[in-house]
């Protein structure tokens, strides 16, 4: 059985302090599979998700998108994303749910797709997370390394 073709994608602004846990989520999950060799794990970042992310989530099997999070949660969340065709006005120009709504109709592909949530606590335009923050990135590392781990 061949193994899936997983894209981890990062979005937010490291400029904006914990803003940036997603990117360098995706950063460090690279630097990971690099360092094991792993084939078919793929990373992406970008300051926010776009409608030609589209493209981009369209030939894997599974899809992990990461975002810092003002939401009441304890470290990390982990959520199912399915497709809607509704537009949310956030601080993100699409939702990784309007993402996968065009990548279904368009592509005719629906890939398992998730949600990490990274908890964040400041978003000041500087650079640098806070140790909190520090500590969330760990744990949602080490999440989606086991997550990984499970298909391989």
């Amino acid at each position: 059985m061949s193994k899936p073709k997983i894209l981890i994608y990062g979005y937010g602004n490291p400029g904006r302090q914990d803003d940036g846990l997603g990117v360098l989520l995706a950063d460090m999950i690279e630097e990971w599979k690099t360092q094991h060799k792993l084939e078919n794990i793929f990373t992406d970042s970008n300051y926010q998700l776009n409608i030609e992310d589209a493209a981009n989530i369209a030939d894997n099997d599974i899809v992990i998108f990461a975002d810092a999070s003002q939401e009441n949660i304890e470290d990390i969340d982990y959520t199912i994303v399915e497709p809607s065709a509704e537009i949310n006005f956030t601080m993100h120009t699409c939702s990784p749910s309007f993402v996968l709504h065009l990548c279904k109709n368009i592509y005719d592909k629906i890939p398992k797709t998730y949600l990490l949530h990274i908890k964040g606590y400041e978003w000041e335009l500087k650079e640098g997370l806070t140790n909190n923050a520090e500590k969330n990135l760990r744990k949602a590392f080490d999440f989606i390394v086991n997550k990984i781990q499970e298909y391989y």
